[in-house]
């Protein structure tokens, strides 16, 4: 599926959109036809990431705002304007991300945890409570965590990160059950769904790294598309599921 056109006339939030997953999203998305609503706490990269999804759809409706994903008012105040300015809300995509690790449990430290709560939880936390009922409202609502296999099967030095994956993941989980019991008897209309990832790779680790082979990595580009593969599918089909991009630990 090429997906021109799948998404003509939605309107897609994308959390940490300044980064090389954020960037690949919003031009697929754009292409799709979804006006994209990229935020990111750092407006410089953030600036890049939108001009970059401009140029790359020719000039297609992408615009950023720079918003403190850690203050839960702030991204209720970005929830709200975004289905003032744009009349609707039929996406979040969650792509704010962060990795610490030890070579040991042992030697695990614990202000790796206070980093990557804050950066893998609480952002999940406040996204969802800020645009739940907006994306509930849409006829084709989807809520999209990013998520690594880590989450299911821990390593010893990974305890911190594969902790808070999980986590989000059982936060992304209980969203798509107010789904569910929101659309009753006939099933949802909107959804929540995790894709699951080993590790993602662009074009410039490649470059840094030419040698490497990033086996079982998801390129940012495959990702975009699988993203907006999400809405290619009946709610109930996507709802509260793990959609695997690598091989099950």
């Amino acid at each position: 599926m090429t997906g021109n056109g799948l998404l003509s006339g939605a309107v897609i939030a994308v959390a940490g959109a300044g980064g090389p997953a954020g960037r690949a999203a919003m031009i697929r998305l754009a292409d799709a036809g979804a006006t994209v609503v990229g935020a990111d706490n750092d407006p410089e990269r953030l600036a890049e990431a939108v001009d970059a999804a401009r140029y790359g759809h020719g000039g297609a409706s992408v615009v950023g705002e720079t918003v403190d994903l850690l203050d839960l008012e702030k991204t209720r105040d970005w929830a709200i304007h975004v289905e003032k300015d744009f009349g609707r809300v039929d996406g979040v995509v969650h792509l704010v991300g962060g990795w610490r690790g030890s070579e040991t449990f042992t030697k695990t430290s614990l202000d790796d945890w206070d980093f990557l709560e804050l950066l893998l939880v609480r952002t999940v936390q406040h996204t969802s409570l800020a645009f739940h009922e907006a994306l509930q409202r849409s006829d084709r609502g989807r809520y999209v965590l990013i998520s690594a296999a880590g989450a299911s099967k821990p390593t010893a030095g990974n305890a911190s990160y594969a902790a808070a994956k999980a986590a989000a993941e059982a936060w992304t989980l209980a969203l798509a059950d107010y789904f569910r019991k929101a659309g009753g008897e006939s099933g949802p209309t909107s959804a929540a769904a995790i894709l699951v990832v080993k590790a993602l790779v662009h074009d410039a680790m490649r470059a840094e790294r030419p040698n490497a082979k990033f086996a079982g990595f998801t390129d940012v580009k495959d990702l975009a598309e699988a993203i907006l593969d999400v809405w290619s599918k009946p709610a109930a089909e996507v709802n509260g599921n793990r959609l695997w991009l690598t091989e099950k630990p």
